[in-house]
């Protein structure tokens, strides 16, 4: 999807090195080798080579919904939008235990909006926070 709004704090030639997992980049590099990329980075467009519109590109989201979730999950509001999928990758990277500077880093946040926004989304029970701390200790 294109977004007007260019990039968020970053000027346009300005980049951000994102880390993905290897079978992520086999992933890319096999769409890429298949259908190509526009001059300008784009992987995906339309089928006359333009950016893709929203109202199609929800029409694939919510059949790829459909397809991949359980009956009770497409329900529900379970990545219900894309931008989901952000929110879904910075909580895992926060609840795997990576240090907040370099979640913070990962999602192009500051480690303070970083907090504000995903503190809630920490999923750590008492008890493995304690054995975390019994084993820094020792």
């Amino acid at each position: 999807m294109h977004d007007d709004r260019g990039l968020k704090h970053r000027g346009e030639t300005e980049a951000r090195e994102v880390p993905i997992p290897p079978e992520l980049v086999a992933i890319l590099r096999a769409h890429i080798d298949r259908f190509g990329a526009e001059a300008d980075g784009r992987l995906f467009r339309s089928e006359q080579g333009n950016v893709v519109a929203s109202s199609p590109y929800y029409r694939v989201w919510e059949e790829a919904r459909r397809l991949s979730l359980p009956p009770d999950r497409v329900a529900s509001p379970l990545a219900g939008r894309p931008y989901d999928l952000r929110h879904a990758g910075v909580s895992l990277w926060s609840n795997a235990g990576l240090p907040a500077p370099e979640v913070a880093q990962r999602a192009g946040h500051s480690v303070d909006v970083l907090l504000k926004v995903y503190a809630k989304c920490l999923d750590g029970d008492r008890g493995r926070m304690n054995e975390r701390i019994e084993a820094a200790l020792r």
